[in-house]
């Protein structure tokens, strides 16, 4: 959780920036709930962590079986000078061990060592606070680094059982986390856990002649009783939704890969209606692919992920179906809000703006800017929108707030160029143009994005110098213009 992002900084430092970051202090926040998770997710995390956890796995057993840094700690607690320690006091009652909820055999191994060497000791106190001669103590002193535990344990599974029960965990962990969007690290591991634990028990329930769980009797005698069946059925439903959570999200991990070697920029697709003539062969393959995917996750899923549905929409879009493209992108819009809410709207406005649909797309993209209103790109969509309805003055207006926003938008400059030749200023579209070239970066791709988004707002002058400049540094792009 916070030893991967480390380390990939390690290999991979972020442009600009060293592998150690800029220091920043951030002692308040306008938006203290950005970053806990909704109620969708943290009412059931409460539950399942804090009470099915102890019921199925003891009051401990988030921390003995599924939380990630008891592996950690298990290392660091070998050099720890601080553990359960002993006096001469201890008659050896076995108190504390009843007591210990982290499977430590207390008495046993303070008789033996004279402090506690069990690295699943969470040192609780538990075990001091019941002793009856206050024996037991927290205490520094030599650590347990090289001590072997004399103390043997004995449990409930075989060696056959444990490697099956690790390799159903780690299935199990990958069926859930992050499916749909909504289960994250610590639930995912809890649910592991749990599922683990219920797919042991439903296995000993046809091996087993007896078995019980707590209170319930779940086989007495070979014959399965009453509580059994019901243990069964509850178990099988449990098992059934965790296996149709890994198959969701397999689906959504093999559309999400093939969404993800695509290599067309966004600027270049939104260039055009039909962006089909930048499309590979590979690529072509990669959005059928990753459309099936999601649409399989998509019509099966008990949830909606809302990420995948932009993805997919995207797809669509790619795939030459604008229209469908546009319905994914307003149900992915209902179902988010903020910054994620602005770009399904902004995306949503830039496909409408493409196929003609201008009206729309204004309504699309001011839904954007209300979410956010620093959003320019939506600002420039906006402005190529009312260009298009002869809001010519409204349309110029757009543009130039995007330009006060951020002076170094190429696009909107340009825009800005053509408007003002249009309106018969010369003086003011050869100042804007100037400004426009210097912001250009010199690559035969983005000039011909640019020539097509001014050749589709009829600034055909500055749009034919642009898409000259891209066959000027790449002899190919004569093809893609007659095309």
């Amino acid at each position: 959780m916070f030893g991967l992002p480390v380390l990939n900084r390690i290999l991979a430092p972020p442009p600009g920036e060293g592998v150690i970051p800029q220091f920043t202090n951030h002692i308040v926040t306008q938006d203290f709930w950005s970053t806990f998770p909704t109620l969708a997710v943290a009412i059931p995390f409460l539950f399942i962590c804090g009470f099915v956890t102890v019921y199925f796995l003891g009051s401990k057993g988030f921390c003995t079986y599924a939380c990630p840094y008891g592996g950690f700690f298990a290392v660091a607690d070998k050099v720890a000078v601080g553990r359960i320690r002993v006096t001469d006091a201890c008659d050896q009652c076995g108190f504390c061990t009843a007591t210990c909820t982290s499977n430590v055999i207390v008495h046993a191994e303070v008789r033996e060592h004279g402090m506690v060497v069990d690295p699943g000791c969470m040192k609780c106190m538990d075990c001091v606070s019941v002793c009856p001669t206050n024996a037991l103590y927290y205490g520094f002193g030599k650590p347990s680094l090289g001590t072997a535990n004399k103390v043997k344990k004995t449990f409930s599974l075989t060696w056959p059982e444990e490697i099956g029960a690790a390799v159903f965990f780690l299935l199990s962990l990958y069926a859930v986390w992050d499916t749909y969007q909504l289960i994250p690290m610590l639930l995912a591991l809890a649910l592991a856990g749990i599922t683990t634990f219920v797919a042991w028990r439903t296995y000993r329930l046809f091996v087993s002649n007896d078995l019980s769980l707590y209170q319930f009797n779940l086989k007495n005698g070979g014959k399965v009783t009453r509580a059994g069946s019901i243990f069964l059925v509850l178990s099988l439903v449990w098992l059934g939704l965790t296996a149709h959570s890994g198959w969701i999200r397999y689906h959504e991990w093999q559309g999400a890969n093939a969404f993800e070697a695509i290599d067309l920029p966004d600027e270049v697709a939104l260039a055009q209606a039909n962006p089909v003539q930048w499309l590979s062969p590979a690529d072509k393959q990669n959005i059928a692919a990753g459309r099936t995917h999601f649409s399989t996750a998509r019509n099966n899923g008990l949830f909606t992920n809302v990420q995948a549905l932009s993805k997919l929409a995207w797809l669509e879009y790619l795939g030459g179906d604008a229209g469908k493209a546009t319905d994914t992108l307003a149900d992915a819009s209902a179902h988010e809000h903020g910054a994620a809410k602005a770009l399904a709207d902004y995306y949503r406005g830039a496909i409408l703006n493409r196929t003609g649909k201008h009206a729309e797309a204004i309504t699309s993209l001011d839904a954007a800017l209300k979410e956010r209103p620093d959003l320019t790109l939506a600002l420039e969509q906006k402005g190529e929108a009312l260009w298009s309805l002869g809001r010519q003055k409204d349309a110029f207006d757009t543009w130039s707030q995007a330009v006060r926003e951020n002076p170094n938008l190429p696009l909107a400059t340009s825009f800005l160029a053509g408007a003002a030749k249009a309106a018969g200023d010369d003086a003011l579209a050869s100042n804007f143009q100037a400004r426009a070239n210097q912001l250009t970066p010199n690559d035969p791709l983005f000039h011909f994005m640019l020539g097509m988004r001014l050749k589709a707002a009829g600034m055909d002058d500055l749009a034919d110098q642009h898409f000259a400049r891209a066959i000027e540094m790449n002899p190919r792009f004569k093809a893609a213009k007659r095309s």
